[in-house]
């Protein structure tokens, strides 16, 4: 769901009930866009603990299916962690810093970083 997407539908619902306007069209179209849509995952595996810093590995979740990623890294979607934020991702989980033992070592994943849609 957009919720920007909504609130203008909500506007628009609004304004047509004032001029007695409003169709019943109009409040399925609302009833639409609140239906909640399938969650989007994507696991960002970053170089550093940083949102700026340079993803070196994905995977995407869409629709209930992993997504193919392109095999070249310059071709992918999102460079940092910023980049995907900017793009309307939210991070629900940042890297889990007690498993960096040595700035040029981890353990695991180590910089993963999960977005949401």
């Amino acid at each position: 769901m957009s919720v920007d997407k909504l609130r203008v539908q909500l506007q628009l619902c609004l304004e047509r009930f004032r001029r007695g306007e409003l169709a019943e069209a109009d409040l399925a179209q609302a009833l639409a866009l609140a239906e909640p849509s399938p969650q989007q995952l994507l696991y960002l595996q970053a170089g550093g603990s940083s949102v700026d810093s340079r993803v070196i590995g994905m995977a995407l979740i869409a629709g209930g299916e992993v997504q193919e990623v392109p095999a070249d890294p310059e071709q992918w979607p999102y460079q940092t962690v910023l980049d995907a934020i900017r793009a309307g991702w939210r991070v629900i989980k940042f890297p889990e810093l007690a498993l960096l033992v040595h700035p040029d070592q981890t353990i695991g994943l180590g910089c993963e970083f999960v977005l949401e849609k």
